[in-house]
């Protein structure tokens, strides 16, 4: 009998072998994040392919000429598509709105409230795809679980934060939660039509960021300039920054874990500069399966949305004969300590995942304010998760709870480090 195959673990988002909802064509996208590195990139696959993508519903911060914009050339594209319903979360940014000449959508409420009023309130949709940054993102993922809908997933901190208050609402709903994360998709694209207990270990690979080479000593001394500086991936600032500290790929492993329903001595990091491997699964076999590709976003995503197709897409291809040899390397821990933390709040559980997270959002948005240094970012994380006791997270209420609290500690050490002179 121990050569039976095991069915999915019941802590695993990930559908493995579970068929992929059936939806109707075209798709109906509920976008949030509209003005975003992943909501342009989904955007331009609107545009691609405008018989059978639509936009229900779409979501950004504040920059809403940018997004009418947007929506008028997608009106103009798609004559036959109703327009979408938008929700802008700065409540100066969408009284800015309702006054643009020739201003057509119906506008939602304003902050959190609207994000979660975009699935909901959404004409027959059939996807969301959440490409918030940060803690924001947990709630309109949990209405999209609640809604059974498909959620292509790139707001990893909607797991990192409330990862099994997810997995809880997925089941109630019938939802399917496919990542949209580079290193996620290709550990998906490898486990395609695979049973979870052919699975060994799961192998997050990672560029090193700007600084992966640079001596400890010169850390304190870089600058917001070179911090944004990403070797091989455009992105927005503030992942751009994690990828520089390697949080966000201590982030993705909690990611993984809450994914694929592994434990986290079976998820590994190793650095590949040349971010062609996009990740990699070792089966109990010992083989290993990689996918590999240009650094395009486009990719991941697409995939994502549509339930696990490979649709046709232009773009950049890889060059086998021009990319080099293959480097792998071991993530040094002693530099760049922020993995090290993301992996002991994840085995902690709890509210500490909650913690880090809150914390390093504080301590970014810090750095980028010009108010801390690149150096004392993993401190502020360090000291926040010290001084805060861990408890349970049982429901969306008490995960935000933390995140309060853990935003108030955070600023409270970053004013500290800033009276200091950093």
């Amino acid at each position: 009998m121990d050569d039976e195959p095991q069915t999915t673990p019941a802590a695993a988002l990930y559908p493995f072998r579970r068929p992929r909802l059936t939806l109707s064509s075209p798709l109906r996208l509920v976008l949030l994040g509209a003005t975003g590195s992943i909501g342009r990139q989904t955007i331009d696959l609107v545009r691609r392919h405008p018989e059978r993508l639509e936009l229900a519903a779409v979501s950004c911060h504040g920059r809403v000429e940018e997004l009418a914009a947007v929506l008028a050339e997608l009106a103009a594209a798609q004559p036959w598509a109703p327009p979408p319903l938008v929700a802008i979360c700065d409540e100066n940014a969408r009284e800015r709105a309702a006054r643009l000449p020739g201003w057509g959508p119906r506008l939602l409420a304003a902050g959190p409230a609207g994000l979660v009023e975009a699935v909901t309130e959404a004409r027959a949709p059939s996807c969301v795809v959440n490409g918030l940054v940060g803690a924001a993102g947990l709630a309109p993922t949990l209405a999209a679980a609640e809604l059974g809908l498909r959620i292509a997933l790139a707001n990893k901190e909607a797991l990192v934060v409330g990862g099994q208050l997810v997995a809880a609402a997925v089941a109630r709903g019938g939802a399917e939660l496919l990542p949209v994360d580079s290193e996620h998709a290709a550990i998906a694209q490898c486990l395609s039509g695979r049973d979870p207990g052919e699975v060994a270990r799961l192998v997050l690979t990672a560029s090193g960021g700007p600084f992966r080479t640079t001596p400890a000593a010169d850390l304190g001394r870089v600058t917001l300039e070179q911090v944004l500086a990403h070797p091989t991936w455009r992105m927005g600032p503030k992942i751009t920054v994690d990828s520089a500290t390697l949080m966000n790929k201590g982030l993705e492993v909690i990611e993984a874990h809450h994914l694929f329903g592994l434990p986290y001595e079976r998820i590994d990091v190793v650095v590949h500069p040349g971010s062609i491997v996009h990740s990699l699964v070792e089966f109990v076999d010992g083989a290993l399966l990689a996918q590999l590709g240009t650094p395009d976003m486009r990719v991941p995503l697409q995939y994502a949305i549509v339930g696990e197709i490979h649709w046709p897409l232009d773009g950049g291809r890889l060059d086998l004969l021009r990319a080099g040899p293959l480097v792998f390397e071991a993530p040094d821990i002693a530099r760049f300590p922020c993995l090290h933390l993301a992996r002991q709040a994840g085995q902690a559980g709890g509210t500490a995942p909650v913690v880090l997270n809150a914390a390093n959002e504080v301590a970014v948005a810090a750095l980028l304010a010009g108010r801390l240094r690149f150096a004392d970012i993993p401190g502020v994380i360090a000291d926040t998760l010290a001084r805060l006791p861990r408890g349970p997270v049982p429901d969306l209420a008490a995960a935000l709870d933390a995140d309060a609290r853990a935003r108030t500690e955070a600023a409270v050490l970053v004013d500290a480090r800033d009276a200091g002179g950093h």
